[in-house]
């Protein structure tokens, strides 16, 4: 498939979940899993909304800095709240909470700071009354609609959610599906819709075809086939904001997620979950921060990242490719001389990226031997030049039964 161009330039995107479930500070499913009943719902969260700092233009700069080149926003996750002034839902926040629309200034600040506009949506929606219901312990099956007639209503509702979004704020770069179930919503008729109203946009698989993105949740499972794919991940536990939850992931870890990602061709949407002010912790930033002080510098080894042969090795990982140059990454020290045994191509240069001197080097048959960097500190960069496309040696695995 074509590849999509300012998809695979960016590499990086922030993920924003928020919402009335912000308020709880729990984590955005709690509505299904505490069994909260919609009114009550409404009451303690929806009406206490109050986005009191939200500042997108801050969130944008913020993503800027942090290397991203896309943000995308919930704009109505499955408890069926909308940001926007929807006019075919009420239940939205230009009418309750904030009493504003909060999708129009999120909107014209991350298209002002030069970044591509995504936006969230899941068809899904526990506070729909045609819905076929909220408070299962898994997702709704196709036989657990109330009525065809309710299955086409629902159907009928939410494309005209969906055309506000496509239609009332310009251009639109992303449109990232979730909570399609149950799956009979006949999403390839909508898809081909969304495409009449914003002919550039760009989808992800989980609405129906034809798609542009396949996605993949708090993993990193690149598709078997060369297409354009995205790792969406938290930086800790939850998507939405949750006070209690502390397991933050280390800027070196979200380093390491990138690089995983760029190696096989793929993006890293790493989330935040802003606080119910719009505020992001303070944890967030200052593991974006530095993440991003990192990225900064090693930029041109991530954007436009390619699939490459090259297995794993114990040291040197991950490893991205860009036509004929090659980007070790160690985030283990070598503890001496390093040994790559799996390039089948000449090497022309070796030096410390992005701005180091040349690095000696050797090669033995497939074995290549590099020196540590004098100076460097963990994690550093090497940077290789060979000679035509970067190619590995064939390998062979043997396996040992013992007797």
């Amino acid at each position: 498939m074509k590849k999509i161009g300012w998809f695979n330039r960016a590499r990086y995107g922030m993920f924003i979940h928020w919402g009335a479930y912000s308020v709880a500070g729990r984590g955005e499913w709690i509505m299904n899993r505490e069994l909260i009943p919609a009114e009550e719902y409404r009451r303690l969260y929806a009406q206490r909304f109050t986005a009191s700092h939200y500042d997108p233009a801050d969130w944008a700069a913020k993503a800027k800095k942090w290397g991203m080149g896309y943000t995308v926003l919930t704009t109505r996750h499955h408890d069926g709240f909308a940001l926007w002034d929807s006019k075919v839902n009420p239940y939205n926040a230009a009418k309750l909470g904030p009493k504003r629309d909060l999708v129009a200034p999120y909107v014209e600040a991350v298209r002002k700071a030069g970044l591509k506009v995504g936006l969230y949506y899941s068809p899904a929606n526990w506070s729909c009354p045609d819905y076929p219901g909220g408070y299962f312990r898994d997702w709704p099956d196709e036989k657990d609609w109330a009525s065809e007639e309710a299955r086409r209503r629902f159907i009928e509702y939410y494309r005209a959610e969906l055309k506000e979004l496509l239609t009332e704020y310009g251009k639109i770069d992303y449109l990232w599906f979730d909570g399609c179930i149950p799956g009979n919503i006949d999403g390839d008729e909508t898809i081909a819709m969304i495409r009449e109203w914003q002919p550039e946009i760009i989808l992800n698989n989980r609405l129906g075809n034809p798609f542009d993105v396949k996605v993949c949740e708090q993993t990193v499972n690149p598709p078997a086939e060369d297409r354009d794919w995205e790792a969406c991940m938290t930086l800790n536990d939850n998507w939405g904001w949750h006070a209690g939850d502390f397991h933050w992931k280390s800027a070196g870890q979200v380093i390491q997620l990138l690089l995983t990602c760029a190696e096989k061709g793929g993006n890293l949407l790493l989330n935040v979950g802003p606080k119910e002010d719009g505020t992001i912790p303070e944890e967030s930033v200052r593991i974006l921060d530095e993440a991003g002080e990192w990225l900064a510098r090693h930029r041109e080894a991530v954007t436009e990242s390619e699939r490459h042969p090259f297995s794993w090795n114990c040291t040197a990982r991950p490893v991205t490719v860009r036509g004929s140059r090659i980007f070790l990454h160690f985030l283990n020290d070598p503890c001496g001389e390093f040994c790559w045994a799996e390039l089948k191509n000449e090497v022309r240069r070796a030096r410390l990226f992005p701005d180091g001197g040349e690095l000696p080097f050797r090669q033995e048959g497939a074995r290549l031997f590099l020196g540590r960097p004098e100076g460097a500190e963990v994690p550093y960069t090497v940077e290789l030049e060979v000679e035509g496309k970067p190619e590995a040696v064939r390998s062979q695995t043997t396996f040992w039964i013992p007797e």
